[in-house]
């Protein structure tokens, strides 16, 4: 794992890295025996190691399929977080109102589900929408993952959930097609809802195929920007560490100072890193 550079920007107090995973160690925290990778550890310490460097000082950890159900790693980074660290569970789709009152009162914030061919589908969307009724009596969230090709057809299901729907790394969108793109149009039409949000994190992988003669991650900048400029109370950003099942490992250093591109007023990167994760997630 690569030591990020020292990055020129400087955060607002409380900024939120709102999308991060941790990686064992496997002697207290074992890969499930149904993950098809395993990644190097990335343990909490150099989880808040890493943010110290950063200048950020609250953080949403997500729930890897690596880890599979077993939500113990998260929660132990949670527990280490001292009310900073909060979490995404994975869980069955049936999940009965216990659990869910335990993941909730461990510091969890929602429930996260995917939709990518290489995860495997997880709940068909009519299962989803049940589930989302019951994450309603915990003031829990859903958090979902997919394709960009399927918004298309998972957006009629997204629409009747009970409880506010966080789409990651900005539905997956293909950067090089540009902002006029009817994938990336799907998901404006879905954020015209405020019952939605959005992650602009993943200007790295949304764009993978990054000359080396152009600025990092250019178009993935654009997308992200006209994200945050047209839905700027419904946006929230992680760095993604440490960049699971991806073409090359970025440095968090320059995703940060990207920040000023994607967010480039004082009010913007204040309202993104700092206002919307503590009204979405509850500091």
């Amino acid at each position: 794992m690569s030591t990020p550079s020292q990055p020129q920007l400087r955060l607002p107090a409380n900024a939120c890295d709102a999308h991060v995973h941790v990686f064992g160690p496997t002697h207290r925290f074992p890969y499930a025996t149904t993950s098809n990778t395993q990644p190097a550890e990335a343990p909490k310490e150099k989880l808040f190691a890493l943010h110290q460097q950063l200048g950020i000082s609250r953080c949403v950890i997500v729930q890897s399929m690596v880890h599979g159900l077993d939500n113990a790693v998260v929660e132990d980074a949670i527990a280490a977080g001292q009310g900073h660290y909060l979490g995404v569970a994975l869980t069955p789709v049936r999940v009965d109102h216990a659990e869910l009152k335990r993941l909730a009162a461990a510091g969890f914030r929602a429930v996260r589900f995917n939709f990518m061919k290489h995860l495997g589908m997880g709940a068909t969307p009519e299962e989803l929408v049940a589930l989302t009724h019951r994450l309603a009596d915990h003031q829990l969230h859903l958090q979902v993952h997919f394709e960009s090709s399927l918004i298309h057809t998972l957006a009629p299901c997204f629409e009747q959930s009970a409880v506010p729907v966080v789409i990651d790394h900005m539905g997956r969108v293909d950067a090089e097609l540009g902002v006029q793109h009817e994938d990336f149009q799907a998901l404006c039409r879905l954020l015209d809802n405020p019952k939605f949000h959005v992650k602009v994190s993943g200007i790295d992988r949304i764009q993978a195929r990054v000359p080396l003669t152009t600025p990092p991650y250019a178009r993935g900048i654009q997308l992200a920007r006209y994200l945050v400029e047209h839905f700027p109370q419904q946006c929230v950003w992680g760095t993604d560490w440490p960049h699971p099942n991806h073409t090359h490992v970025p440095d968090d250093g320059v995703l940060v100072d990207a920040l000023a591109q994607i967010m480039p007023t004082p009010q913007l990167m204040q309202r993104v890193l700092v206002d919307n994760p503590q009204a979405l997630y509850r500091f």
